[in-house]
């Protein structure tokens, strides 16, 4: 893939091209695309459609690819380039990872996870078509981690009012007056290709869930009844990946929705990184502190890592007395005073919620 990029650097190459030339999967091409990405060895341009570009260490990626890949089976050439079935992710990526930069302009930064880099990892279960469920806190960077893994993500929002037509598809009026069917996110990804993330899926009713099963299991298909009875099977790079977030309320994995994902992660705020973030000491002891009481029962919220950046960015704009203010205003009713309490031992004065003061 590298090689592909390094034949003109100036030009940007998309995913439907390069699967095109090379005989591959559109799912496959993305997923090393992104690999390279995340190594610094290409750049992604564009989102819609997916556009991707050499960097100034493409070249020597594909030369350093060429000359360590041994020759196929019969052939004479020392240095020939790897057989076209060749995975993606034949090494893991060498040194410590550098951030990816997610759809909205932000920056992941990758965590640990069986040895490999998290989006690394994530990429050779979608490669074995492994399907994960991530489970833990809001805040603590699912979401991110999802969005910095996969660049041809589909994400659907669930919630207790999402129905089998949000997921399928369903008739829409359109601008003459007349009925047309749209399809959904579910069908746009199996046609595609695409990765699907369910947001908040043990939001998501059991009975709508069920709609999903047949495209996760061995028939990767599913009949839209509503449709004509058409059947959509699901193309290569097809993949289902889910977040729970086991403390909202509502908030229940079932039996049937636990068994469609075979890898289960719990993900955790990165405190370490929040400091390496810049993001007031103080404030990070603070939730390490406050963790360390939620694990033994003491409390049941503790600050996350997006509570901590959001933290840092009241503090730049109102100061820090303002955002430890809001640090315990935003905590639960029942956990607040605790909160306040341990606030006020750490900065060494009085900490309540941020509150309006007298007229001015």
């Amino acid at each position: 893939m590298a090689a592909m990029l390094a034949t003109d650097p100036s030009r940007s190459f998309t995913v439907t091209e390069l699967a095109n030339q090379l005989g591959h999967s559109g799912g496959a091409v993305g997923n090393a695309l992104e690999t390279l990405v995340a190594r610094g060895q290409a750049d992604r341009i564009g989102t819609q459609p997916r556009t991707y570009r050499a960097t100034a260490t493409t070249t020597a990626a594909a030369a350093h690819r060429a000359a360590t890949t041994p020759p196929s089976q019969g052939s004479t050439t020392p240095n020939s380039a790897p057989p076209t079935t060749a995975k993606p992710y034949a090494t893991p990526p060498p040194g410590r990872s550098v951030p990816i930069t997610r759809p909205n302009g932000q920056r992941y930064h990758p965590r640990a996870l069986a040895n490999l880099p998290d989006v690394e990892a994530l990429r050779r279960l979608r490669d074995a078509n492994v399907p994960v469920l991530l489970y833990g806190p809001p805040g603590t960077g699912k979401t991110s981690l999802i969005e910095a893994a996969f660049g041809d993500l589909i994400t659907v929002a669930g919630d207790g009012d999402t129905t089998v037509g949000d997921l399928i598809g369903e008739y829409t009026q359109n601008a003459s007056g007349g009925y047309e069917f749209i399809h959904g996110p579910l069908v746009t990804a199996m046609q595609e290709g695409r990765a699907l993330l369910l947001d908040d899926a043990t939001l998501i009713s059991p009975k709508v869930l069920a709609a999903l099963y047949p495209a996760m299991d061995g028939r990767r298909q599913i009949q839209v009844k509503a449709h004509k009875g058409e059947t959509i099977t699901a193309a290569d790079g097809f993949y289902v990946i889910a977040g729970h977030n086991p403390g909202v309320h509502g908030a229940i994995l079932t039996e049937a929705l636990a068994s469609r994902f075979s890898v289960q992660i719990q993900v955790g705020s990165d405190y370490d990184l929040a400091a390496a973030l810049k993001i007031n000491g103080t404030a990070v002891r603070i939730a390490r502190n406050i963790a360390t009481r939620q694990q033994t029962g003491e409390v049941g919220w503790a600050p996350q890592l997006r509570e901590l950046i959001a933290f840092q960015k009241i503090a730049d704009v109102l100061g820090t007395e303002a955002a430890f203010a809001n640090l315990v205003g935003i905590a639960p009713v029942e956990d607040r005073d605790t909160i306040a309490e341990i606030v006020t031992k750490a900065t060494g004065k009085p900490v309540t919620a941020l509150t309006l003061g007298r007229q001015l």
